[in-house]
């Protein structure tokens, strides 16, 4: 957090492990990426957490599902220290592949494909194409709209999330608002200033 994950150096971490030495980090992590991927691990289980307990969340549509995962995700107090501590995912291939894989293979399938279906079941939601509408909505979110990921500034972020608006309403999704626009700004911000 007070360096940022590229000014950050493996001696840095063992100075702030009360003794731990050089070895025993070596002895579990190979390097410091894979450091910064076990910590990745662990917020990308809560995250599916929070996005499983708004899928099976009773009394919303599935479009209220959506817009609720889109909310609460983006405005978890979490995203800050992210945003603060970001590594550079153009020097960290294996992290960007990891959220792409993790994008497709896991949070599509078992988090928003199964919301559009029950959207699609409750007349919320219309589209034939289901999986590739879940891809496409995260793939969009979570790589596309990512300051992170193409370095976006506050201006071109905001672009790309009032495109990805426009897009969500042709589908019939008006689950993205201007708090929403807001905090991906505000965001941006933490982004660029610790880059």
């Amino acid at each position: 957090m007070e360096k940022g994950y590229e000014h950050t150096s493996i001696q840095d971490l063992i100075g702030q492990l009360g003794g731990l030495s050089k070895g025993a980090i070596y002895h579990h992590f190979k390097s410091k990426e894979e450091i910064l991927m076990a910590v990745t691990d662990k917020m990308t289980a809560e995250s599916n957490q929070m996005l499983a307990d708004i899928r099976d969340r009773f009394g919303l549509t599935g479009k209220e599902k959506l817009k609720a995962i889109f909310k609460e995700s983006i405005s978890r107090p979490v995203q800050n220290d992210i945003f603060t501590v970001a590594p550079n995912f153009h020097n960290n291939p294996k992290l960007l592949f990891s959220l792409l894989h993790d994008t497709i293979d896991q949070v599509a399938p078992n988090y928003i494909l199964p919301i559009i279906q029950q959207g699609i079941a409750d007349g919320s939601i219309q589209t034939d194409y289901p999986e590739q509408l879940a891809e496409l909505i995260l793939l969009a979110a979570n790589v596309w709209m990512n300051p992170m990921i193409f370095d976006s500034t506050v201006e071109e972020s905001c672009r790309k999330f009032l495109l990805f608006s426009q897009m969500m309403q042709g589908f019939g999704l008006d689950v993205v608002d201007d708090e929403m626009l807001e905090r991906l700004k505000e965001l941006t911000v933490i982004y660029q200033t610790n880059k």
